[in-house]
């Protein structure tokens, strides 16, 4: 699994780079024709691996209830995030990915809900929820690329 956990280190070092690169009025645009902007796919791709791994292995996850429901699958951007908001998503990006490998090594995923994806991948275990996460974060990544090229 270090192969799975060094290839989201290196999604999230993608990632890492938008906050440089835009500024905050530009992570918060929703272009014309899009759901979302950028700082939601960065605050959902962290959601996401924090309940394909903690939540589905029935642990409690690093980030807050208010952060899942903010950026949990089925929801939009209701209002623009400030500086520290964003600033606190950005700390989030290696700490989670850091502590779910520290944790993967010593044993602590022990059981885990198998659960079917909406895009029909069938999760079996804590290494499934691990591997797909990787998945997804690529597709994440193809959505920040086509609203790059709007803002």
């Amino acid at each position: 699994m270090e192969k799975q956990f060094s290839i989201t280190r290196t999604s999230r070092e993608v990632y890492s780079r938008l906050f440089e690169r835009y500024t905050l009025e530009q992570l918060n645009n929703v272009p014309a024709g899009f759901k979302n902007n950028l700082i939601w796919n960065i605050g959902h791709i962290i959601v996401s691996q924090q309940m394909l791994t903690y939540t589905c292995s029935g642990l409690e996850p690093m980030v807050s209830k208010e952060m899942i429901t903010r950026y949990m699958r089925g929801t939009r951007p209701e209002s623009n995030v400030t500086q520290e908001e964003a600033d606190a998503i950005r700390d989030l990006l290696f700490p989670t990915i850091d502590k779910t490998a520290e944790d993967y090594r010593n044993g602590l995923f022990t059981a885990y809900s198998e659960r079917n994806t909406e895009l029909g991948f069938r999760l079996l275990s804590i290494e499934d929820g691990i591997i797909f996460n990787n998945y997804h974060e690529g597709v994440h990544l193809g959505i920040i690329m086509g609203i790059r090229k709007f803002i």
